[in-house]
């Protein structure tokens, strides 16, 4: 495993890594992973072979926890997150190793975080994946945010009673996660993304969802805001099965490198 070193983002401690390709392509390209929600760079992309498919076809890979995630700062005041003051944790890695941009890949959450990315700093972004995140990164899960955090900050497991809660608190424990932190994070100020925002994208983007995914919406019906953008069905995967599928990782590969 590629050895997590830290960087100050506008004084909040951000763990990451930095992996070196197998045989570099021409021009050195970088890609940049941001996981999902009480997720972490090890869970997300190590252990799923993320990083070793990505570096195997010549990719630089840059990957790090989300703040309140993993080896990262655990901040408890909601003001402290919010997938664009996130973004601007990913913009600052990329300042801090001196890439002028790079690929962008985000998985459910880490997908709306690169969407700010890619909006706030189009410059920065040579082209976005969007995994784990249809059309509900444009429509929002109303009310969702809410339960999953009162099932973080139950006592213990058996007292969540909310299927969707108690799923993301049994991945959280599983991950090892601060639940109070995961908890602040979810109930931060959800901003939107619009359907006129994607239109005006010129970022070449690939969707990417399991077709068992209740909690992204489809694929497809994000594409079709996106000028240019690919879609990519995972197929008989739901939400947290669809990260290390075979057939995500072909499609990401396939559309990287027809750039």
């Amino acid at each position: 495993m590629t050895d997590m070193q830290h960087f100050s983002s506008d004084g909040v401690d951000i763990a990451f890594i930095d992996a070196a390709p197998a045989m570099a392509l021409p021009g050195n390209p970088a890609v940049v992973l941001i996981h999902g929600f009480a997720s972490n760079v090890k869970a997300n992309w190590i252990n799923t072979s993320w990083v070793r498919t990505l570096t195997e076809a010549g990719y630089r890979v840059l990957a790090f926890d989300n703040r309140g995630h993993g080896a990262s700062a655990k901040l408890y005041d909601i003001a402290d997150y919010g997938a664009p003051l996130m973004a601007e944790d990913a913009r600052r890695l990329l300042d801090h190793v001196g890439l002028r941009s790079a690929h962008i890949i985000g998985y459910s959450m880490g997908a709306r975080i690169g969407a700010f990315l890619m909006l706030n700093h189009p410059e920065r972004v040579l082209s976005a994946t969007f995994g784990g995140l249809g059309i509900n990164m444009v429509r929002g899960m109303t009310g969702r945010g809410d339960s999953i955090a009162e099932a973080l900050e139950a006592p213990h497991l058996d007292a969540v009673t909310d299927p969707g809660g108690r799923v993301f608190r049994a991945f959280a424990e599983q991950t090892g996660s601060d639940l109070r932190a995961l908890a602040a994070c979810m109930r931060s100020a959800r901003a939107p993304i619009t359907a006129e925002a994607l239109a005006q994208v010129r970022v070449p983007v690939l969707v990417a969802v399991g077709t068992e995914d209740v909690i992204a919406g489809p694929a497809a019906e994000l594409a079709q805001i996106i000028p240019g953008a690919r879609f990519a069905d995972i197929p008989g995967r739901d939400h947290m099965k669809a990260v290390g599928d075979k057939a995500f990782k072909t499609a990401v590969v396939e559309f990287l490198g027809g750039l």
